[in-house]
């Protein structure tokens, strides 16, 4: 009787983990660049529909940081933000249990470009952390650009490779092993983020993690565009270009002795705005009426 019990608490508790594990906020992840007016409202609007709807402005990427923060609250408050407010946080600060309280009443946090590498060192395994995924997983948006993207994902590029090539020569092979990563603040668990995509030419890095990281989408968001991963797992593209995607799933992966990468099988999408792509089902959702975007698929 003693055994069938505790299968039965095993049982249940399983079952409370998994459902526990659907966030019912949103993330809100630009690609960089300028970021269109509607844009910014949108995310402003979306904080306002969680707690208080203040907004709090995490500026560590930056290299100017408390500059940075203090005008990016400045331009939300004058986007309708009733409160916006900039903290720019040492690791000594985060690791501070109490100071953890700065998200109590946050609608939505939000991460300045820069050098994503200087968040992730500030915020890292600190309350802060487990404070920013709490307030996600009960309803605020988190959002960011630029570096305030690449931290979203739980595999974080970090921008460099291990070969040390020329300057203008970086990612120029698809070559294994080389990409930096770091662990990110694991927002994203199922896809890595890439941002500046088409702009900057980063396609070559991003392919070689999806080949050496097969079960995650690559996920490339080039400047003013967003995505907006909503809680059934969906996201909708919006802003100005687009966003690529790239789905190892059923691709096969060659490494030469070089360390040069084949792959074959690898799908890939290039998103609009206005198109919604599913990452459990990892295909493109076709909106009721709406054949604009998909009129060429139709054909």
């Amino acid at each position: 009787m003693r055994k069938y019990r505790a299968l039965f608490v095993v049982f249940f508790f399983g079952l409370a983990l998994y459902g526990h594990s659907a966030p019912k906020g949103r993330l809100f992840i630009i690609g960089g660049g300028s970021r269109p007016e509607s844009m910014m409202k949108k995310f402003v609007a979306l904080a306002e529909g969680f707690k208080s709807g203040k907004i709090v402005v995490f500026p560590m990427a930056s290299a100017t940081p408390d500059e940075s923060g203090t005008s990016q609250a400045a331009e939300f408050k004058k986007l309708g933000a009733k409160d916006a407010i900039s903290f720019n946080l040492t690791r000594e600060q985060a690791l501070k249990e109490e100071n953890a309280a700065i998200l109590n009443d946050a609608g939505g946090v939000y991460f300045t470009g820069g050098d994503q590498a200087c968040v992730t060192k500030a915020l890292l395994g600190t309350p802060i952390q487990k404070k920013l995924l709490e307030i996600y997983e009960n309803g605020a948006v988190i959002g960011g650009t630029s570096a305030g993207a690449a931290i979203m994902s739980e595999v974080m590029i970090t921008g460099d490779e291990k070969r040390k090539p020329e300057e203008g020569h970086e990612f120029e092979t698809l070559e294994a092993g080389n990409i930096i990563t770091t662990p990110g603040l694991g927002f994203i668990k199922t896809a890595i983020v890439d941002q500046h995509f088409a702009t900057r030419k980063r396609h070559n890095r991003l392919i070689c993690l999806v080949a050496e990281h097969p079960k995650l989408l690559g996920i490339g968001i080039d400047e003013s565009t967003a995505i907006i991963i909503n809680p059934d797992e969906t996201f909708d593209v919006i802003g100005d270009k687009d966003v690529i995607v790239y789905d190892p799933r059923q691709a096969s992966v060659t490494v030469t002795p070089g360390k040069i990468i084949g792959i074959t099988g690898l799908v890939l999408h290039v998103l609009l705005p206005g198109t919604k792509y599913d990452l459990k089902q990892r295909k493109i959702v076709e909106k009721d009426g709406d054949t604009s975007l998909y009129s060429s698929q139709r054909k």
